[in-house]
């Protein structure tokens, strides 16, 4: 077909009976290299031509429309930060991709406007699309999902609307936060007990293994009770089915025949959705399961969502309890090991937060203390947020929208956030923001004991009476810190995420000794994986090994 095409131009001698001439030849490429040549020009300035006068300014990929989505394919996260790096001129940019536009917002103010304009803006229509492919949802509970998406006040509420009121409640500051912080670290706390009681150390371990361990069997146990299926059927693999679903997630996402192209991720989620499904059916809910997860049931139940269906969003939530917790740890950690006099700093912080039992068996940590009296553990915390997380805040144009009076949107367009370009930003941060500065946040006055934004006014202060050394002469803008995302979509588990997390560390820097894996020099930071698609807080490059002592021997107890 392909010859008979191009005889029109250049007569049967061409199309592969051997009678052309050499001349026939020269010509005949010179022609379709012309013509190649034509149609390339063509698309990239068609990808090129704004769509409305204010638009946001065209960033061209090289392969005209498709680049940037093989760009994003191959390079994961790092590709549109590379691309907002190099163009930090402009506060919003548009990427064109096949049929639609993206739109990629690197400027704080510019943030907090998409963030205001919720209305207009909205994640919540792409969230069935993308809870389909990563759960594996049939129809019914597809078609239960899409109703009432984004309802205005007085509507009928979907399922969607009612489980995110129900969170950001539940997860909000108030006794029921504190009750589950409490529950959480205790937990925490037997695992280390355990780990410490039966554990011939020193052992060399791989960090972030070691952290995931104890983080997902503690989170399972503190939501779904001491019996759920992660503890009770180690038969199952099930902790390693979940890091499978975990790091298969891209794949996921893609929707193309999963059980083959994602088959490791594919195979996690069904095991973890079944074990779930067959736990939740014969459990007590009243009794062995937390509140939050009890109410997480009955919402899903009232939205006549099946148990098999409630089970695999169960799955989802696992992954929000567990993942970034994990993974945020190994960084605080591994950051405060690798510095011995950051180490010193932290443990000084630490002692303030400690007490003897009165038989001197135990160690009593106070929760409350370790989050009002550890500013540089604090502040380390945030630090690992800022330097980790190149994660996105994506939005649905839903209506033709002029961004803060200047930048036209086009309905049916992508809004993305980059915030791993805003953490990155000098202008922002200033000079040193490649690097990882364990006091920025206690430089930065006035930081939100919240996490959820790095704000402050730069300058003087006083704290308590006393004045506080000016440290930097800028302000940062409360939305350059997208870690938790922010307006509508801020995290509703940012306050528990970061109880548990300091909590945590807090336990092992007080009971444990990291040394190298071979015993001597300083433990090596790797850089993080960023080649992958930022759905959390990102992995290092290599592995890190170290190798474990005990420190204190004594049982932790929180309070």
């Amino acid at each position: 077909m392909l010859q008979l095409s191009w005889n029109w131009d250049w007569g049967l001698s061409w199309a592969g009976d051997g009678s052309g001439t050499a001349a026939d030849w020269g010509t005949a490429a010179l022609t379709a290299i012309a013509v190649v040549g034509g149609v390339y020009l063509l698309l990239y300035r068609m990808q090129t031509a704004r769509k409305h006068p204010d638009e946001p300014p065209i960033i061209a990929s090289a392969v005209p429309y498709v680049g940037h989505l093989l760009g994003m394919a191959m390079q994961g996260g790092r590709y549109v930060k590379g691309i907002g790096l190099r163009n930090r001129d402009k506060p919003i940019f548009t990427l064109p991709v096949p049929g639609s536009r993206i739109y990629i917002v690197t400027d704080p103010s510019l943030a907090a406007a998409v963030q205001r304009a919720s209305k207009t803006l909205s994640f919540t229509p792409l969230v069935p699309d993308i809870i389909t492919r990563i759960l594996g949802l049939d129809a019914d509970t597809v078609a239960i999902v899409r109703r009432h998406l984004d309802p205005e006040p007085g509507a009928p509420r979907g399922v969607l609307a009612d489980m995110h009121d129900m969170v950001y409640a539940y997860l909000g500051p108030g006794d029921a936060l504190n009750d589950l912080s409490l529950a959480a670290a205790r937990e925490l706390a037997r695992q280390v007990n355990a780990f410490t009681a039966a554990s011939s150390l020193p052992e060399t371990v791989d960090l972030l293994v070691w952290v995931r361990h104890f983080v997902t069997l503690g989170t399972a146990a503190f939501l779904y009770g001491e019996q759920n299926p992660l503890a009770a059927r180690p038969e199952l693999g099930l902790e390693d089915a979940f890091w499978d679903f975990d790091h298969g997630l891209g794949r996921l996402l893609m929707g193309v025949l999963p059980s083959l192209t994602a088959r490791a991720p594919y195979r996690g989620r069904e095991a973890l959705a079944a074990a779930l499904a067959d736990y939740l059916a014969d459990v007590d809910l009243d009794t062995a399961v937390s509140p939050i997860i009890q109410k997480r049931v009955a919402i899903m139940r009232a939205h006549g969502m099946s148990p098999a269906a409630a089970a695999r969003c169960e799955v989802s939530f696992l992954f929000a309890g567990i993942v970034n917790t994990a993974t945020t740890t190994f960084w605080v950690v591994l950051q405060i090991f690798a510095r011995s006099e950051l180490l010193a700093c932290v443990r000084a912080e630490l002692a303030g937060a400690v007490v003897d039992s009165e038989d001197g068996k135990r160690l009593q940590l106070d929760l409350d203390a370790v989050k009002t009296r550890c500013p540089t553990l604090l502040s380390v915390f945030r630090e690992c947020l800022r330097v980790g997380s190149d994660n996105y805040s994506t939005r649905l144009v839903k209506t033709d929208t002029v961004l803060a009076g200047r930048h036209f949107l086009r309905a049916g367009s992508v809004v993305q956030v980059a915030g791993g370009v805003m953490h990155a930003d000098p202008a922002i941060w200033g000079p040193d923001a490649d690097d990882f500065d364990p006091e920025r946040f206690v430089k930065l006055q006035g930081s939100s004991s919240s996490s959820s934004s790095a704000s402050t006014t730069a300058g003087s202060g006083t704290d308590g009476g006393k004045p506080q050394q000016q440290q930097q002469h800028h302000q940062v803008h409360p939305a350059a810190f997208r870690a938790f995302g922010g307006g509508k979509t801020l995290c509703p588990g940012r306050h528990f995420a970061t109880n548990e997390i300091l909590a945590f560390v807090a336990m092992i820097v007080l009971g444990f000794d990291l040394d190298a894996a071979d015993g001597g020099g300083e433990i090596a930071v790797p850089g993080k994986e960023d080649g992958v698609l930022p759905v959390h807080i990102l992995e290092p490059k290599t592995a890190v090994n170290v190798r474990i002592l005990v420190r204190d021997g004594r049982e932790i107890v929180v309070v």
